[in-house]
């Protein structure tokens, strides 16, 4: 055979292994989108129905979401540590020490959701201060209080669900299971949106509760969430070998876990620290007004449901290079993690279009002032611009991660974010007179 012919042929081998890696992403990647998708969807829904109430409901409703968004963060960043390790013992077919980790992970959330009750229920009010210091132009802080506590005292019911359907969840994804999670995630979706629009505003014979309509609803669909992923997964449960039996024992030994405790206590910490440096920075921009957090509150409805594309891209990364890793396939880990975080930042660069277009419509959809409107288009504008950049560190995020490199995350993320982010907001927004939006696209630029 000819010089030529043969790598003609290498080429072809070549570009179906490309073509078969995005393919094994992008079927992991896809039901999550779709479910995340549809949970923001959810949430946007939501806001819009919120935001029709009043400014001071939407930013009520903004303000806790802000707070339980750090106790989501704590959740993953408690399992996805363990589940680096369950990634790997599937690919071993390890089922002792994919077991192991189940187990410990039902352990992690239960001290998650324990400490998260205690600090919400007994410094709530306190919490929710803190981002109304700003000036009000005119709207009310004291209701503002008052609604987001409503909110958050029914909020809390909902996060035991929340806990379990996150431990079943990514367990399944670490078997390479992602359509039930989906299918739960669609079927909660729609209890939301239906008891929204029935409890929010009082229709065919309910009482009408507004904020705490909303809260409600959201509780309920959690636990239609959980019931579906839970009672699915046991009842299909010959299909999952290496879950059977997964409850003859809850206990866990020391010297059985304290490897993935030490590996996985870096992604709980950076976790957790970095989504109390997203709720510092949005703390740090209301000094610049109580408006900007209704404005933020507008973007972030838009932007989180387009960036599930690059979250779950991230998420399928750190699954198959953990699988790979597991298996020994050092050099075709190396490989696919280099193809995918440039697939993944060509898929962002589309997101920036289409948040652009969207831009000027969308925040004419709430029902508030001018100012909110005009803030509310113009951080969607900017955090359109640095989707592509967001999506490239992900996927580096999760394939370091998907290694073991637990420290090297923490220092770059978390740390990062407090020591540079957050320090950079807090001095533009107290010692200078730069505009909020100035300030937002300069704190985006530090990535």
């Amino acid at each position: 055979m000819a010089f030529g012919e043969r790598m003609s042929i290498y080429r072809e081998i070549r570009e179906m292994r490309e073509q078969s890696v995005y393919k094994k992403a992008l079927t992991l990647a896809v039901p999550m989108m779709i479910q995340n998708g549809i949970t923001n969807a959810v949430s946007l829904v939501d806001n819009l129905m919120v935001g029709s109430l009043g400014t001071e409901s939407m930013t009520a409703v903004s303000i806790v979401g802000q707070l339980i968004f750090v106790f989501f963060l704590a959740v993953f960043g408690g399992l996805s540590g363990p589940g680096i390790y369950g990634a790997q013992y599937y690919g071993q077919r390890n089922k002792e020490g994919f077991q192991t980790v189940f187990r410990l992970k039902l352990w992690i959330t239960a001290v998650i959701v324990l400490v998260g009750m205690i600090i919400f229920i007994t410094n709530g009010s306190r919490l929710i201060g803190l981002y109304l210091h700003g000036s009000t132009q005119g709207m009310d802080a004291g209701k503002t209080l008052e609604q987001g506590m409503e909110y958050l005292h029914i909020m809390l019911i909902g996060l035991i669900p929340f806990a379990f359907t996150q431990i079943y969840a990514g367990s399944l994804r670490e078997m390479g299971e992602s359509v039930k999670p989906m299918i739960a995630g669609i079927a909660s979706v729609f209890v939301d949106i239906v008891f929204n629009y029935l409890l929010i505003y009082g229709k065919f014979g309910c009482p009408r509760l507004e904020v705490r309509g909303a809260a409600i609803a959201t509780v309920m669909a959690r636990f239609v969430e959980m019931f579906i992923v839970v009672g699915w997964t046991h009842a299909s449960i010959r299909k999952y070998e290496l879950l059977q039996k997964v409850y003859r024992t809850v206990r866990v030994s020391f010297a059985q876990v304290k490897g993935i405790l030490v590996k996985g206590f870096p992604i709980f910490m950076n976790e957790f620290f970095w989504a109390g440096g997203m709720a510092a920075l949005t703390q740090c921009y209301s000094m610049k007004g109580l408006q900007v957090i209704a404005g933020l509150n507008i973007s972030n409805a838009i932007c989180n449901l387009l960036n599930v594309v690059f979250v779950a891209m991230g998420n399928a990364v750190g699954i198959i290079i953990g699988q790979q890793l597991g298996a020994s396939r050092f050099e075709e880990a190396k490989r696919d993690a280099g193809k995918l975080r440039w697939f993944t930042a060509g898929l962002c660069l589309i997101l920036t279009v289409i948040l652009a277009a969207c831009s000027h419509g969308f925040p004419q959809l709430y029902d508030t002032t001018e100012d909110v409107r005009y803030l509310g288009q113009w951080f969607i504008i900017i955090t359109a611009v640095f989707f592509p950049v967001q999506g490239f560190l992900n996927v580096l995020y999760f394939t370091l991660r998907s290694g073991g490199k637990t420290v090297i995350t923490f220092l770059f993320d978390s740390v990062f974010t407090w020591v540079v982010s957050v320090t950079l907001a807090f001095v533009l927004c107290r010692f200078t007179a730069l505009p909020v939006l100035a300030v937002y696209a300069l704190v985006q630029s530090a990535d």
